[in-house]
């Protein structure tokens, strides 16, 4: 059994429309929407729409986790809302979550960009690098994990970010596994913060995160504010 995992904040804009390809899929068992604080409607529509919905204080690691302790599935699949699947990725889980000797291993699928420009396809293959000699899949790339593996690891911490990082820390590079699927997510922040500026942003906040400033502190760097 598969339970989707998405945590959503003021995504009315397409959470319906997320929500109705994981129904239509037949793939997942269950789709949980763990709402950080929406004022959009966001929750209404995600139960509309067939998902099961929680609250969860805001900030991805809290609401991954909280959605993780309500799965009921022995397969968690977590996602961003602004990211879906390609084409393929049904044949590819399946084939994963099939094998007995995956049940402690984890996989993330090919980063991919809604955008046809060539820095779109230069920062894909920069994230390729990234996931094949770091080990670093982010979370919009989705993450499938046993969930008894995932216990075991000690699932997300409750973080407003890096918490994608922190769990891909714990699996050693033999336990983590490319898909042959896309993850294709929105590139809106990238076109508006430029491909130079936004990859570079992140980096600076992954490095700060490695040296040891606690998550709290890189918020407002992460999100383009100013003090």
């Amino acid at each position: 059994m598969l339970s989707v995992i998405i945590p959503v904040l003021n995504a009315a804009d397409r959470i319906s429309v997320e929500i109705g390809r994981w129904l239509e899929s037949s793939a997942a068992d269950e789709v949980i929407v763990v709402d950080g604080g929406s004022d959009d409607g966001t929750p209404d529509l995600a139960r509309l729409a067939g998902a099961r919905v929680l609250t969860a204080p805001r900030g991805r690691g809290s609401q991954l986790a909280a959605g993780a302790g309500a799965a009921t599935g022995d397969w968690l699949l977590f996602i961003h809302a602004d990211t879906h699947l390609g084409p393929g990725w049904q044949t590819v889980t399946k084939r994963f979550m099939a094998d007995p000797a995956n049940r402690f291993r984890a996989a993330y699928f090919r980063f991919a960009l809604d955008d046809q420009s060539s820095a779109a396809r230069r920062l894909e293959k920069v994230v390729e690098w990234r996931c094949r000699y770091l080990g670093l899949p982010y979370g919009d790339q989705g993450l499938l994990i046993g969930a008894d593996y995932y216990d075991k690891l000690g699932g997300y911490e409750a973080i407003p970010l890096m918490e994608d990082v922190a769990l891909a820390r714990k699996i050693p590079n033999h336990r983590l596994q490319a898909l042959h699927a896309d993850a294709v997510t929105s590139a809106v922040r990238y076109r508006h913060d430029g491909y130079v500026l936004r990859p570079a942003r992140n980096l600076l906040c992954l490095a700060l995160y490695f040296i040891g400033v606690p998550p709290v502190g890189l918020v407002e760097l992460y999100e383009g504010r100013k003090r």
